[in-house]
């Protein structure tokens, strides 16, 4: 018997758009008020003690590891063996930072994956 396609529901899509537009809006935040905004970054350098300093500074070392890429394209890879909507939200929200923020390269990848698994099977009901 053919299993069904993995395809989330009416709910869980409207869930995956509310945290694709969050992170996408979070990362083009940070990316435009802060790490190019040559005032907001010389201060953050010099040592100022803020929220979105704090932030500047961990985006930055995340960004210098490529994070954002590795944990997008691990989440697409393992919602490709094994589709769950957790890793589907994972995957999504961290493409969104690793594309706006200069992880491209691993956060495209993933995203591919993304959409390849949209063409696995659902998992076996039990």
């Amino acid at each position: 018997m053919k299993r069904a396609l993995f395809l989330p529901t009416a709910r869980q899509t409207n869930w995956l758009l509310v945290i694709g537009f969050l992170s996408l809006g979070q990362a083009l935040y940070l990316r435009y008020m802060a790490l190019e905004n040559n005032t907001v970054s010389l201060a953050c350098q010099a040592g100022l003690r803020t929220w979105l300093c704090d932030t500047f500074r961990l985006t930055i070392v995340l960004f210098n590891h490529s994070v954002f890429g590795w944990v997008a394209l691990i989440a697409a890879l393992l919602n490709l063996f094994r589709p769950s909507i957790v890793l589907v939200a994972l995957a999504l929200a961290a493409a969104a930072f690793g594309i706006v923020l200069h992880n491209a390269d691993l956060a495209a990848l993933a995203m591919g994956l993304l959409i390849l698994s949209l063409a696995r099977p659902a998992p076996a009901a039990e």
